[in-house]
């Protein structure tokens, strides 16, 4: 177990955080209102329902439980992974980061029903879907995943030598 609390402790952060930041933004930014940061930066507040760029959010409700399962589900192959892998670096850094972000996501569904986002990046008029640090966390967890897979000499536990 001691090999896997960094792995913990960086998932737990991100939780915290997310969540911290969530709050915040539900607090004090109008639902549907946007605050101007920067010229290709806003805060916004919305509730998605759905999953990555509102992915069923209009499904009449049964996404809910759906989305939940595959999060519950990704929650424990991660802790699998974390715990047979808990000597890479880079490959636990990675699965931290999506364990955080899915467990950051799904205690916004379970509680809310919805997925709190609020970070909108844009470009001429055109607007990145919204999304938080959670989603921020998955996404470059798993592209530091592929990152490390082109990695020469990387080698798994139980792979033949």
């Amino acid at each position: 177990m001691r090999r896997l609390a960094p792995w913990y402790a960086v998932a737990l952060a991100l939780v915290l955080l997310d969540q911290l930041t969530k709050y915040w933004a539900s607090a004090s930014i109008d639902y549907a209102g946007v605050r101007a940061v920067t010229g290709f930066f806003n805060l916004v507040l919305t509730h998605n329902e759905g999953a990555a760029f509102s992915f069923l959010a209009g499904a009449g409700g049964w996404q809910r439980g759906f989305f939940i399962g595959i999060a519950l589900v990704a929650i424990i192959l991660i802790s699998v992974l974390l715990l047979r892998h808990a000597g890479e670096k880079l490959f636990c850094f990675s699965l931290a980061l999506i364990l955080g972000g899915a467990i950051g996501n799904v205690i916004d569904r379970i509680a809310l029903g919805y997925v709190v986002d609020f970070l909108d990046f844009h470009v001429a008029g055109w607007h990145w879907p919204a999304f938080n640090l959670a989603d921020s966390a998955i996404t470059v967890g798993a592209l530091l995943l592929v990152a490390e897979s082109f990695r020469p000499n990387v080698r798994r536990a139980g792979e033949a030598r």
